[in-house]
């Protein structure tokens, strides 16, 4: 909803101003020059990426616009601290062992289902049961598990970064498009000069609405477009760091509590639960 708010800001000022100008909006339809600049964009995204990025684009577009889930409310860590909390103080009561249907059958697990914010975040759940399957498998030292989390968290930011840096690469080339369809505008307007004053004059608008839509279309559509995104990446990292951080502060032999604490603190200051509040969390549960 916020990105539909932010675009209809952006387009009642651009157009609001050129029609308070004494602009006419009329001539600013130009479907020739819609059709050059958005048609070479999405050729240049389909020539220069892969079919995985442009799916991967199309479901970060989608949750730009119509997703309501957030990665970084206070409910979503509420489950997500407790989620960890509840299967580390359970391979500690227990042994890492009784983990294991657990981390098997996450779909059907009793933890897991308690916390529904968690399982909205397939990947999130993947990830959790991956690594500690991984650490119940055989001795690993916290070294070696804590750069095999870093390493994985970095190619997974990668991979997830690639729609959004897609974008960016286009939201700079829009200007050069608009050019290029001002010029074909131009070209026609050569063809028309044995033609009234006022046919020359509308050529040369209709040429000229193309370096408009170029420009408007990087720096009010895909350049804000391209940032969000990013963000929307940062904030599924943030919480897998989260995780990692609790995770390898339990393969360091910190009890529960301890090790759910060192990912609360890398929570965001919007929505980090205090110390106390995690502890009456836990209290609660236990209750």
């Amino acid at each position: 909803m916020q990105r539909i708010l932010g675009l209809i800001v952006v387009l009642a000022a651009v157009l609001g101003g050129f029609a308070f100008a004494g602009g006419n909006l009329a001539s600013m339809w130009q479907p020739a020059e819609f059709v050059i600049i958005f048609g070479a964009s999405l050729g240049a995204l389909i020539v220069g990426n892969s079919r995985y990025v442009l799916k991967e684009m199309l479901s970060q577009l989608r949750y730009q616009f119509f997703n309501n889930k957030e990665y970084n409310n206070k409910d979503l860590y509420h489950d997500l601290l407790m989620v960890v909390y509840s299967l580390l103080e359970l391979a500690r009561l227990k042994g890492i062992k009784e983990l294991d249907d657990h981390v098997e059958n996450p779909d059907t697990s009793s933890i897991f289902l308690a916390y529904p914010q968690v399982t909205a975040f397939p990947q999130l759940v993947t990830f959790i049961c991956d690594n500690l399957r991984l650490y119940s498998m055989g001795k690993i030292s916290p070294h070696d598990f804590d750069a095999m989390l870093e390493l994985e968290i970095f190619t997974i930011e990668e991979q997830k970064s690639k729609p959004a840096n897609a974008l960016a690469d286009i939201a700079e080339a829009m200007p050069g498009f608009g050019i290029l369809a001002a010029v074909g505008g131009i070209i026609i307007t050569m063809q028309h000069l044995d033609g009234p004053l006022s046919e020359i004059g509308y050529h040369v608008a209709a040429a000229l609405v193309g370096t408009f839509i170029g420009i408007f279309g990087c720096y009010c559509l895909m350049a804000p477009l391209s940032s969000a995104m990013h963000q929307y990446v940062k904030k599924q990292m943030a919480m897998l760091e989260c995780v990692r951080a609790m995770l390898v502060a339990h393969a360091k032999g910190h009890v529960a509590i301890v090790a759910t604490d060192s990912g609360r603190k890398l929570i965001t200051e919007e929505s980090k639960p205090s110390f106390t509040t995690m502890e009456q969390w836990i209290n609660n549960r236990a209750a």
